[in-house]
């Protein structure tokens, strides 16, 4: 029995540093572009952009097969921010500065038909069927991906009531860094 243990031990140590070894030297470098995209987009992996998440979306980006304008979460200062890393010109006047929304589940309509969060991206949704459902607000990304499929429209899109504890700092400008010549 002991030298089953000790042997295992050893045949497992051995592993670990040969798999350890190989991580370190096959590893694959990525494009570090597409890491800084990823960096700006705010990281909700909502897919309102129409990408599996953030990762997607910088990819597409990096690749020039997507408008710089496709986050909707992110707003203006996103996509200032993407215009400015790309270099390429930024069109504002269809980009909505929306303020921050959350999903409100109507309690006295909701039929607890499971709907709502089998397309949570981010299960902010708790309930269970034939159930009253309800939105965690810490996980809710307002991707409206719950109102659609509501049978009953009983989940709606609200503004986040401005309080103590939900007031925010208005997100700044982002300027083009200028160059000081001597």
């Amino acid at each position: 029995m002991f030298v089953a243990v000790v042997s295992l031990t050893i045949l497992g140590s051995a592993m670990g540093l040969f798999l350890g070894y190989a991580a370190r030297r096959l590893e694959v470098e990525g494009n570090p572009l597409i890491e800084e995209i990823q960096a700006i987009l705010p990281g909700s992996q909502c897919g309102q952009c129409g990408f599996p998440g953030c990762a997607g979306a910088a990819q597409a980006l990096a690749d020039r097969s997507a408008p710089i304008t496709l986050c909707p979460p992110g707003g203006r200062a996103v996509v200032q921010a993407l215009a400015l890393k790309l270099g390429v010109e930024a069109n504002l006047s269809d980009v909505k500065d929306n303020v921050p929304m959350i999903a409100e589940v109507k309690e006295e309509i909701c039929i607890g038909c499971t709907r709502c969060f089998k397309v949570c991206p981010t299960d902010a949704i708790m309930g269970a069927a034939q159930q009253m459902h309800s939105v965690f607000r810490e996980a809710c990304t307002a991707c409206g991906k719950c109102e659609e499929v509501c049978p009953t429209e009983s989940i709606k899109l609200q503004p986040i009531p401005v309080t103590l504890h939900a007031w925010y700092w208005h997100k700044p400008v982002i300027q083009p860094m200028q160059t000081v010549s001597a």
